[in-house]
C-alpha cells in the first residue's frame, strides 16, 4: 500500500507540468499571439483606433484567417496531427501556404498605403517563414519561441524598452515546449535568437530600430 501511494504521489507533480506545459503552448500560441501583435502594432502605427481596427482586421482577414481555417480543415480531415503540426515533414506545406499569404498581405497593405510599420511586420515575419521553411527541410526549429521572441522585438522596437517586460514569456513558453517533447532546447533557442535577428535586421533596412521612445 504505502508503494502504491509513493508512486501516486511522484506521478502527480509530472502530471501536473504536462498539463501546465500544455496549457502555455496552447495559449501563447502563434496564432493567438499574432492577433494581439497585429493590433497593437495598429494601435501604435494608425492614426487612431479605428483606423487601427481598420488595418488589424484586414491583415488578419488575409494572412492569419485563412492559415487558421486550412490548418482546421487538415486536423479535422487527418492530414495532420494537430493545429500545431508537431510532426516536421507536415510542416512543408504549411510554411509554403503562409509564405505565399504572408507576401499577399505584405503586397495589399504596401498598395493601400498602411501604416508602415505594420507593412513591415509583416516583410519581418513572411522573411521568418522563408529563412524556417528553408530549415525545417531538415531541422524542426521553434516556431512558438520564435514568433514570441519576434513579436516582443516588434513591441520592444515600437513601444520602447517598456514592452521588455514581454521578455519572460520567452523561457516559459520555451519550458512548455520542451516538456511537451516537442522541441530540444537547441530547438527552441534557435528559433528565439533567429527570429529577433531577423526580425532586427528587417526593421533596421527601413530605419526602424531605436526610434521609439523609451
Amino acid at each position: 500500500m504505502s508503494e502504491i501511494k509513493s508512486g501516486e504521489t511522484s506521478a502527480a507533480p509530472l502530471d501536473w507540468q504536462k498539463r501546465f506545459a500544455t496549457l502555455v503552448s496552447n495559449v501563447f500560441s502563434p496564432f493567438l499571439m499574432s492577433i494581439a501583435l497585429v493590433i497593437l502594432v495598429g494601435l501604435r502605427s494608425a492614426r487612431g483606433t479605428v483606423d487601427a481596427l481598420k488595418w488589424s482586421l484586414l491583415a488578419l482577414a488575409l494572412s492569419i484567417l485563412p492559415i487558421f481555417v486550412i490548418i482546421l480543415y487538415l486536423v479535422r480531415s487527418d492530414r495532420i496531427e494537430s493545429m500545431f503540426i508537431n510532426v516536421r515533414r507536415q510542416r512543408h506545406k504549411i510554411y509554403l501556404l503562409s509564405g505565399l499569404f504572408a507576401a499577399a498581405t505584405c503586397i495589399v497593405l504596401y498598395l493601400l498605403d498602411a501604416p508602415l510599420p505594420m507593412v513591415v511586420s509583416f516583410l519581418a515575419a513572411l522573411t521568418t517563414i522563408l529563412v524556417f521553411g528553408g530549415i525545417n527541410l531538415w531541422w524542426k526549429i521553434s516556431v512558438h519561441t520564435a514568433f514570441t521572441a519576434s513579436s516582443v522585438t516588434i513591441l520592444i522596437l515600437l513601444y520602447g524598452y517598456v514592452a521588455a517586460i514581454a521578455v519572460v514569456l520567452l523561457p516559459l513558453i520555451g519550458w512548455s515546449r520542451i516538456e511537451l517533447e516537442h522541441h530540444s532546447l537547441t530547438q527552441v533557442t534557435a528559433g528565439a535568437v533567429l527570429a529577433v535577428l531577423i526580425t532586427v535586421g528587417v526593421f533596421a533596412l527601413f530605419g526602424m530600430v531605436g526610434t521609439a521612445a523609451v
